[in-house]
Formats: C-alpha cells, sequence, structure tokens
C-alpha cells in the first residue's frame, strides 16, 4: 500500500511520491519566539515529528526544517512593555530568551532535533535578494513604507492566489477587513519589507533602514535550504491563510514550484474555547509537562487524526496517561515474566501489518494507536508493543536505565529473597519518592514511572 496524505493544495488524498527518493525534504513552519510555548504548539511539533519517525521508518531519509520568527512586531511589542532604554537590545534579549525556552520546552516532549533551525534575522540579505528578484519579475513594488507584494498582478500573471484557502479574491475583499495602508496599491497586497520606525530593530536596504515581512521569511529559508521545489510544507490550520497562501504566492511570484503537498494538523481548543490568557484557559508545555511526562502528551495528541480539531481537557489528559500506564505495566510485568512475542502469533503479525495501514493512509494515528492497545492486552505483545509505540516516539524515556534505579531493585530483591520486609518497604518507599510504581512479582520487583 503506498503512503498517502491529504494535499490542503488540491483537498485530495494523494499518494506521496519523493521528489528524490529515498530523500524527503520537509518544511514546518516553527515558532515566533515572543512567550512560553503553549499545547497547541506542542500538538503540530507532535504531528510532525511523528510523520519523520514515520517516514524514516519506512526507509526515507527525512530533511526536516523548522524556522524560528525572532524578528516580529510581538517582540518588539513584548521588549517594549518590558522596558528598557534600549528597544533594539530588548528586542533581541526577548528573542534569545524564549528561543531557548521553546527549544528545551521541545526537547523535553522528545521530539527528534530538526535537520536545521533557521533564525529569520540570519537570513535577511537573502530576503532582500528575494524581494529584489520580485520587484524585477513585476510582482512586487517599493511603497512610501516599504515594499509590497501585488496579488492582483500575480493573479492576472498566473491565474493563481487563493488555491490554497480555496479563496476567490473578491470574497478576500469581503471578509478580510484589510486596511489599504500608506503605500499599498491595493488592500490585498500584503509587506514584504518595512520601513523603519524610530528605535526598533532594522536592517540595511536598497528601500532604507527596515526589517522583513512575516511571510517573506519562510518562502526564502525553505526555498534556499531545500530547493525551489520540495516534498513537504506543514504548519498548523491557522497558517493556512494568510501566510502559507502568501508564501506560495512569493513563490510562484519568483518562478519556483515550492511545496509539492501541504500538510496542516488542526487546531486545539481548551475546554471548547481558543486559548487565550484573558480566559485563563492558556496551557504551557512546562505546565503540562509538570503533570504528566511527554509519552502522555503524545498519547493524548495521536488519540486524535493530525487533520481534526481537538479539544484540551485535564480529565482527557488523565484518560490519555491511564491508557499509557496500562501499557507500561503490561511491558513492566511481560519483562519481569522473560516473556517474547511468539516466533509464529499470527495475532501480532497481523496487528503489525494494520498499525502500518494505518499510518500509510493519511498518518491515522487513532487507528494505529487502536493496535498498539490491542498488543498491551495479548499474551507476547509486549516486544511489538514497544517496537511499533517506538516508531511513534514512545518510551523514550524507558530506555534510558538509571543505575541507581538498578542497584535499589537488585537490593529489594535480595531483601525479599531473605524475608526483610524493613528493609523491603524501606526501599519501596524509596523507590516511590523517587516517581516510580513499585509492584511485585513472583521473585522480582517490577518497577514504572509514575504518569
Amino acid at each position: 500500500m503506498p503512503i498517502r496524505f491529504t494535499n490542503t493544495l488540491t483537498g485530495r488524498k494523494e499518494d506521496f511520491l519523493p521528489l528524490k527518493p529515498p530523500q524527503v525534504t520537509m518544511y514546518v513552519c516553527g515558532v515566533t519566539v515572543y512567550d512560553d510555548c503553549h499545547i497547541g504548539h506542542a500538538r503540530g511539533a507532535v504531528v510532525f515529528d511523528t510523520l519523520r519517525r514515520f517516514l524514516e521508518a519506512s526507509g526515507l531519509k527525512v530533511r526536516h526544517i523548522r524556522n524560528v520568527t525572532d524578528v516580529d512586531d510581538k517582540i518588539i511589542d513584548r521588549a517594549r512593555k518590558e522596558g528598557g532604554d534600549d528597544l533594539k537590545a530588548g528586542a533581541r534579549a526577548v528573542a534569545e530568551r524564549y528561543t531557548g525556552r521553546f527549544q528545551a520546552d521541545f526537547a523535553r516532549l522528545g521530539l527528534l532535533p530538526p535537520s536545521a533551525e533557521p533564525k529569520a534575522t540570519e537570513f535577511i540579505p537573502k530576503m532582500i535578494r528575494f524581494i529584489e528578484g520580485l520587484i524585477r519579475e513585476g510582482v512586487a513594488y517599493p511603497g512610501s513604507d516599504g515594499v509590497y507584494f501585488a496579488v492582483r498582478e500575480l493573479a492576472r500573471r498566473r491565474g493563481k492566489y487563493g488555491d490554497l484557502s480555496r479563496q476567490k479574491l473578491d470574497q478576500m475583499m469581503e471578509n478580510a477587513h484589510v486596511d489599504a495602508g500608506a503605500g499599498k496599491k491595493d488592500p490585498l497586497d500584503f509587506a514584504l519589507w518595512k520601513k523603519a520606525k524610530p528605535e526598533e530593530p532594522s536592517w540595511p536596504s536598497p528601500w532604507g533602514e527596515g526589517r522583513p515581512g512575516w511571510h517573506i521569511e519562510c518562502t526564502t529559508m525553505s526555498t534556499d535550504l531545500l530547493g525551489d521545489e520540495f516534498d513537504i510544507h506543514g504548519g498548523g490550520q491557522d497558517l493556512v491563510f494568510p501566510h502559507h497562501e502568501n508564501e506560495l504566492a512569493q513563490a510562484l511570484g519568483a518562478g519556483k514550484p515550492f511545496a509539492k503537498i501541504w500538510l496542516h494538523n488542526g487546531l486545539l481548543t481548551v475546554n471548547g474555547q481558543k486559548m487565550s490568557k484573558s480566559l485563563g484557559n492558556f496551557v504551557t508545555i512546562e505546565e503540562a509537562l509538570k503533570k504528566h511526562p511527554a509519552d502522555v502528551l503524545r498519547m493524548f495528541f495521536l488519540s486524535a487524526h493530525y487533520r481534526s480539531p481537538m479539544d484540551f481537557t485535564w480529565e482527557r489528559l488523565d484518560e490519555a496517561a491511564r491508557a499509557y500506564e496500562r501499557w507500561t505495566g503490561f511491558i513492566a510485568h511481560e519483562k519481569a515474566k522473560g516473556s517474547g512475542a511468539p516466533a509464529a502469533d499470527s495475532y501480532i503479525g497481523e496487528t503489525g501489518k494494520n498499525f502500518f495501514d494505518a499510518m500509510e493512509d493519511d498518518l491515522n494515528t487513532p487507528e494505529a494507536l487502536a493496535c498498539l492497545h490491542g498488543l498491551a492486552g495479548h499474551p507476547g505483545g509486549s516486544g511489538k508493543l514497544l517496537e511499533l509505540g517506538r516508531l511513534l516516539g514512545f518510551f523514550q524515556s524507558a530506555e534510558k536505565t538509571d543505575p541507581a534505579v538498578e542497584k535499589l531493585i537488585t537490593e529489594r530483591d535480595e531483601a525479599r529473597r531473605k524475608k526483610d520486609f524493613t528493609t523491603s518497604d524501606r526501599i519501596r518507599k524509596q523507590l516511590a519518592e523517587m516517581g516510580y510504581v513499585v509492584e511485585d512479582t513472583t521473585g522480582k520487583t517490577v518497577v514504572r514511572e509514575r504518569v
């Protein structure tokens, strides 16, 4: 069965055929570093981490680019609120602080590091050259307050704008409530370069001191690092318009084919509402990880199809914890018994096939998890559960044996053998204080991390 994905650009499920197999090129929009990352960021990151793991398990080699937007109005606004005499230095400090925090959060989530993680500020000279090319092509023009992309000119020349978001230009005018702006020729046009305001971060350019618009960052970085055409462009559903629509427009305006397949994960709400600090339902990655480990968050996120909307509640996260604990308990007991998967177990073999069929069908992780839940109740299924679970990114911490814990287990087993129940109980308490659930099987102590 071929791997198939639903392409946002066509709206159809398509066979995935890499441009240069076995190489796969994938660009996924990262974060704007002005605040701590929230669980919405975590969902998208886990989805594309899972996609990458699956493609690599299928024999492909993934070059994965994830950008960092480290110059933006929100970063500048944050620096302004924090005060200080030098706004430029303040904005740089904000970006550096939250870049470090998001990288730490993503590492705690157990995500594979990207092949490259370019920062927008590192690519500004190349963005300027890209904009110059768009002006030469006649699809961009300098205005009094910067440089703008001419949306209707692209549509007139190539018949394309709005394909990704399935909108027509007239609809955009009705729905966007766009402001014409000082330098625009048309309300639909968008900024490629913004002239500097007093004290704000800026860089020299042919159009004066300023900084890039948001959309030109990703078009420049993706084509520079992956080529004029690449396999996959990913991100959240909220980025389809205007960000990804405008990325695509810029690439087409420069004569570049750009991404073959566009994949977008559904949005995450909290208790049925959009996440907002004013509503008091803003949940950071750090807060979620204080309550449950990364594997539980991964279990929760993968329980819904990546394209579907998803609602977060603490109760649902607790449910995911119980499901994950069932897995770890089953694996621990089978390990203690020394059992493994029988060589000719038709159920285990069929379950493995069903797992891959689900993943090949538009990354259907709910069906894939159902296969793993079945293995967790099947005698001898722990080996296959570990194998397939690791493919999805689970059990990473379980693979790292703590020598101190192993030493305590050995001491406790010896105490139990000698019927020294005082020592046995003391070690049980010590292991519990270290965050482990302790269970006894015949002659052996079984521990697993509390979730």
